[in-house]
């Protein structure tokens, strides 16, 4: 049997099932999981999946939560819910950042304290690591100084989250823990042209540019490195998390160093994947951002030594077909 499908099981009213509630059950890493239980073959006898958006429940709002909680009576909870944005969201609202994912991660941990959630697994992001670090980042160097200032108000909430994993439990005993992510791809992403992260933003641009029949214009030199995690790789990383990883220090899941790819690689894989034939160009006048962010999931490899990763071109080409096919219906 393999790890990912081992499920863990509690008694309720007489029987032995699981009902795992997913915050954040309608974005990206969302709809992976729900993706990975329902088709991709995750689903373990006995549990139960409930899949959230802020349709059904605000979660800023303590009798909200509180509600939903006492709903569905979850035995085990994926955080993914947060308010994110972009660079300008993040310097114009930094008090709103802060404020709106401390309510969440408040509201979340306490009901589960209260309801005796077993697990409770919540998302983390490599952004939120010091502005001033050396490569490989690893999960011991998560406070070893303060974020970028752009975006130290959703940096230090989510740093929150992993200093109150540790108080939960030392004081209430409660298994709660978090995993870090490198740059997530894949369906259901939000393809937005002003404020989509890298992959998805290449994406729209693309399949704008083939429509039109006009070059593709990519921002910057396209020398950058990134590491990018396929949704369904992280959804199913995720379920494994929530069923075997005890540890209440967070883990990085990633690709490896060696997978790590130029900006310019992954425009070449986007056109392929869309057949685009057009022009390409760079336009060098904007900035490129930091060269690179590199992760090490060397505590991954050590966990999950036979975990395959979705080959990079593979997993766009997936996410490409989903664009296309959804593309009246899709976030933009």
């Amino acid at each position: 049997v393999s790890v990912l499908n081992c499920a863990v099981y509690v008694w309720v009213g007489g029987i032995l099932m699981a009902v795992v509630l997913v915050t954040g059950g309608s974005g990206l890493v969302g709809r992976a999981i729900e993706w990975f239980v329902t088709e991709g073959g995750g689903k373990a006898e006995g549990e139960e999946w409930v899949f959230l958006s802020s349709k059904d429940a605000d979660l800023k709002d303590r009798a909200s939560t509180e509600a939903v909680f006492e709903k569905y009576k979850p035995t085990h909870v994926i955080h993914l819910a947060a308010r994110v944005g972009g660079l300008f969201l993040n310097l114009k609202y930094k008090v709103d950042m802060y404020r709106d994912n401390m309510l969440m991660t408040d509201n979340v941990m306490e009901c589960c304290r209260i309801h005796g959630v077993k697990k409770l697994v919540s998302c983390l992001s490599t952004c939120i690591f010091p502005d001033k670090t050396t490569y490989p980042i690893d999960e011991t160097m998560l406070h070893n100084g303060p974020p970028h200032p752009s975006n130290e108000g959703y940096a230090m909430a989510k740093r929150m989250i992993d200093t109150l994993n540790r108080c939960y439990r030392d004081q209430h005993g409660c298994n709660f823990t978090s995993v870090i992510p490198t740059n997530i791809y894949g369906p259901h992403d939000n393809y937005n042209l002003e404020n989509s992260h890298v992959l998805p933003g290449l994406t729209h641009k693309c399949y704008m540019a083939k429509q039109n029949g006009t070059p593709l214009t990519v921002m910057g030199s396209g020398t950058p490195l990134r590491q990018f995690i396929y949704s369904r790789d992280l959804a199913k990383l995720m379920v494994w998390t929530l069923r075997s990883y005890d540890e209440v220090d967070p883990i990085i899941l990633s690709v490896g160093e060696e997978d790590e790819i130029s900006i310019k690689d992954c425009v070449h894989e986007i056109v392929k994947a869309m057949g685009f034939e057009g022009e390409v160009t760079f336009d060098t006048s904007k900035a490129d951002g930091q060269y690179k962010k590199t992760a090490n999931n060397a505590r991954l490899k050590e966990l999950l030594p036979d975990f395959k990763f979705t080959p990079f071109s593979e997993g766009v080409k997936e996410s490409i077909d989903w664009f296309v096919a959804n593309y009246e219906t899709l976030r933009k």
